[in-house]
């Protein structure tokens, strides 16, 4: 992996954690992914045996009104530790992270793994795709 490369997404893996920030009273704009992701991204939450599969679309408009409707204030969402394997133009990224905020008036905190697909076209490195699994609740 070039310096260059590992830089180039170190940078937009921390662009996109950071788009899902509304702390301070911030107005979040999640169009700005539509820069970050390829034109036919696809997007994979996993939560037990369900999987919900998302296009960029399905996945930016529900969070755009979460992020802005008041409903989730105070939210932030960090990498706390990543490995990226890169190989020619393609690279995956495995990280953990964390997440808190205030939902519907009560405070929570979780995090998880996120899998983070890039490809680098002629413009730069473009995420592919994203699967996450939050991790179960403490007991």
């Amino acid at each position: 992996m070039t310096d260059d490369s590992k830089r180039a997404i170190d940078d937009l893996a921390s662009a996109f954690f950071s788009v899902f920030d509304n702390r301070e009273n911030k107005t979040p704009d999640l169009s700005c992914l539509y820069r970050m992701f390829t034109e036919r991204a696809i997007i994979t939450k996993r939560d037990g045996d369900h999987l919900d599969i998302m296009s960029l679309d399905e996945f930016v408009a529900p969070r755009q009104d979460l992020l802005t409707s008041g409903t989730l204030v105070d939210f932030h969402e960090w990498e706390v530790e990543a490995r990226t394997f890169v190989d020619g133009g393609i690279a995956t990224r495995l990280c953990s992270y964390l997440k808190e905020g205030v939902m519907s008036g009560e405070p929570f905190s979780g995090g998880g793994m996120k899998s983070i697909q890039f490809v680098r076209i002629a413009e730069g490195w473009r995420i592919g795709s994203v699967l996450w699994e939050d991790a179960e609740p403490e007991t």
